[in-house]
């Protein structure tokens, strides 16, 4: 292939990305320009992909961190033969275009990870290294090595301004992820200025060279050999994750070259037109593509084809070799689970189990469904596993260079433990967890919300879900919470009361496929309930189910959900006693309830009864949808922060109490 080809495709690659800005008159038109000499050499040199089948199991995978530069790889991926047309890029950020602002995925063939929060699709990128990593280990055998694929991406100074981006690049060079290959993308600008003058001057290299990465300079990130080589490096390095330090120029070629002016506005018109003519591009065709560059590109659906049937040919020999695995590696890379996958699940009964934590009650559910699920359920905590009971007993660890254990040990991380666990399902093949403290979903905020975005079988496991882990006091005591994970579409969150309950809400969570799942369990011990005299658990299922009834209509419905539920139950029994009806609802997901038929909602919550009072450890907002206006007199819960106390004072102090309910109750009943 001629140099001259090469810079005519390169060029092809500026100019769309800058038409697409041009014409939406939004977007990022600088970095596109700047890396797109990188991202040629890797996507027409060494990215094994098929434009024709976007989801083949052994593509490699490409993550754009800087998810602003999108128009960068919305160019790549209809140059190269996506099922992304030229019309779809003249509606770059329009109303249903599936070119919106910043990548999202599923929205559009060829993006692999939603990014945009800097950080992000650098760490996601990590996970999905480890789930390479993890599955091959879990499937390859010598000689059939049917996973083979690497992860590339491209970062830039944002991403690893980031704190994200130093906990995942940690863990990466922690366990030697030998085929994570990132480009960083140094043009040294970003939207106040140089970042050298205002707020990015650290040695990135001996950064990166620290966390065991090996790491390369390009100091002319514009020249194709030098690129080329450093590329062909990496890929030899087998033992560390590599970063290419790529020193570039920001809006390269144009006017407003190395201006943090261009990293975020289209061009002027004289200087779109300046653009142009300096490439070689006519001045007044926008979207031009060239024939023989158009054609070039296009040769990737063919060498994309041969690589699949390659791979397929492949994986018909193993599958001949071996059977059983080649069965169950399709049924993985589906999503689909394995018959009798909850057969091991436990009953929890009062004579046997007494009284236990949810999160113990969690760990016997974890670790029977790992017996059933092994390789495919995988996961870990933030340096908490003997708190969380998030352990998987006898299922091996990932280590250095060991990955076909199935726990995972993130280290105090959790900013980049939830971006991991959205590259390990995005993978595929994983069907990934991990775990913390309810108070420190606000560390993993960004990546629970872009699960949610991305509709990924992700389980996010938080424990000491209230005021009821004591001692440890407000620093530690979520009350806000539950409200904030309600408010993100497509999460079901799920706070069980019992065992029985745990059980359901853990089969909810390996089931649910168009969404990540947050599951609360609780420090303190809570009775487990009686299934000969309540309602079934199973009732988790749909949300909200009618645990305890009454005889006849019920004056007040008491609605409780986790450790709050006892008092809930215990108050009926003394309500009766005086001559009031009580109906108990057990509510340990909002998410669920509003996705039941409105018959079944109307007969867990008639509407003809007015009188509800709410019961939960945490905030009253969003409770109005159940019991109208909130107040003291219809909700007890938490109106400010928590204290620092053992669990039974703070349950006095601050109203969990049967008494408190009861008193509650009946001056609702009677007025």
């Amino acid at each position: 292939m001629s140099k001259a080809l090469d810079q005519l495709c390169v060029n092809t690659i500026r100019m769309l990305a800058v038409d697409c800005v041009q014409q939406a008159k939004s977007g990022h038109p600088g970095t596109p320009m700047g890396a797109a000499d990188m991202a040629f050499i890797l996507w027409n040199r060494f990215l094994k992909h098929n434009p024709a089948n976007p989801r083949w199991e052994d593509r490699d995978r490409f993550v754009l961190s800087p998810g602003h530069a999108c128009a960068l790889l919305y160019s790549l991926l209809h140059l190269y033969g996506y099922d992304l047309a030229l019309d779809d890029l003249k509606r770059f950020r329009q109303w249903e275009s599936k070119c919106p602002g910043h990548p999202e995925y599923g929205e559009t063939p060829g993006v692999e990870v939603t990014t945009g929060p800097l950080g992000q699709g650098f760490a996601t990128a990590v996970g999905m290294a480890m789930a390479e990593a993890h599955v091959a280990a879990i499937f390859n055998r010598p000689g059939h090595e049917i996973v083979d694929h690497s992860t590339y991406g491209i970062c830039g100074d944002g991403d690893l301004m980031e704190g994200i981006s130093a906990e995942a690049a940690s863990l990466a060079g922690f366990l030697g992820l030998g085929k994570l290959i990132f480009f960083y993308d140094d043009n040294r600008i970003s939207i106040e200025g140089g970042t050298r003058d205002t707020a990015f001057s650290e040695q990135v290299e001996e950064r990166f060279n620290a966390y065991g990465w090996h790491v390369q300079v390009v100091p002319n990130g514009h020249d194709f050999f030098s690129l080329e080589y450093a590329l062909h490096r990496a890929q030899t390095e087998s033992g560390r994750p590599s970063l290419i330090i790529c020193r570039t120029h920001i809006g390269y070629g144009s006017p407003e070259q190395d201006s943090a002016k261009v990293h975020g506005e289209p061009f002027k018109d004289e200087h779109y037109k300046a653009t142009r003519r300096h490439y070689g591009f006519p001045e007044d065709q926008p979207f031009y593509i060239p024939d023989e560059a158009l054609a070039h590109f296009r040769e990737a659906v063919e060498r994309g084809k041969t690589a699949e049937s390659a791979w397929w040919v492949k994986f018909e020999r193993y599958a001949h070799e071996y059977p059983e695995l080649a069965e169950r590696f399709r049924l993985v890379m589906s999503g689909a689970l394995p018959e009798q996958w909850d057969g091991e699940v436990p009953l929890f009964t009062p004579e046997k189990d007494g009284q236990m934590a949810t999160r113990d009650c969690s760990g016997k559910v974890l670790n029977a469904l790992a017996n059933q699920l092994k390789g495919y359920l995988v996961g870990g905590s933030a340096d908490l596993a003997p708190s969380t009971k998030t352990y998987m007993t006898g299922h091996g660890d990932v280590r250095f260079h060991e990955f076909a254990g199935d726990n995972i040990h993130f280290g105090v991380r959790e900013h980049a433990m939830g971006a991991a666990t959205n590259g390990l399902a995005l993978h595929g093949g994983i069907i990934p967890y991990c775990a913390t403290f309810l108070q420190f979903f606000n560390y993993m905020a960004p990546t629970v919300r872009l699960a949610a975005l991305m509709k990924q079988r992700a389980i996010f496991v938080y424990t000491h879900d209230s005021i009821g882990l004591g001692e440890d006091g407000p620093t530690h005591q979520p009350i806000e919470h539950l409200a904030w994970l309600r408010s993100m579409p497509n999460v079901v969150s799920i706070r069980p009361a019992d065992g029985n309950e745990t059980a359901w809400a853990w089969r909810v969570a390996i089931q649910r496929t168009d969404g990540p799942t947050v599951l609360c369990f609780s420090r303190q011990k809570l009775p487990t309930l009686d299934q000969t005299k309540h309602a079934s658990a199973e009732g988790v299922t749909k949300g909200a189910y009618v645990l305890s009834d009454c005889d006849g209509t019920p004056d007040i419905i008491l609605i409780a959900n986790g450790g709050e539920l006892l008092f809930a139950l215990g108050a009926q029994d003394r309500l009766k006693g005086d001559g009031i009806k009580a109906r108990v609802v057990s509510f340990p997901s909002w998410e669920l309830f509003e996705q039941q038929p409105q018959e079944y909602k109307e007969a867990v919550l008639p509407p003809s009864v007015t009188r509800r009072l709410g019961i939960e450890a945490a905030g009253p907002l969003g409770w109005d949808r159940y019991l109208g206006p909130v107040s003291g007199r219809n909700f007890i819960g938490l109106w400010g922060f928590g204290a620092s106390a053992p669990y039974e004072v703070l349950a006095q102090k601050f109203g969990f109490t049967v008494e408190n309910v009861v008193a509650k109750a009946k001056a609702l009943v009677r007025g």
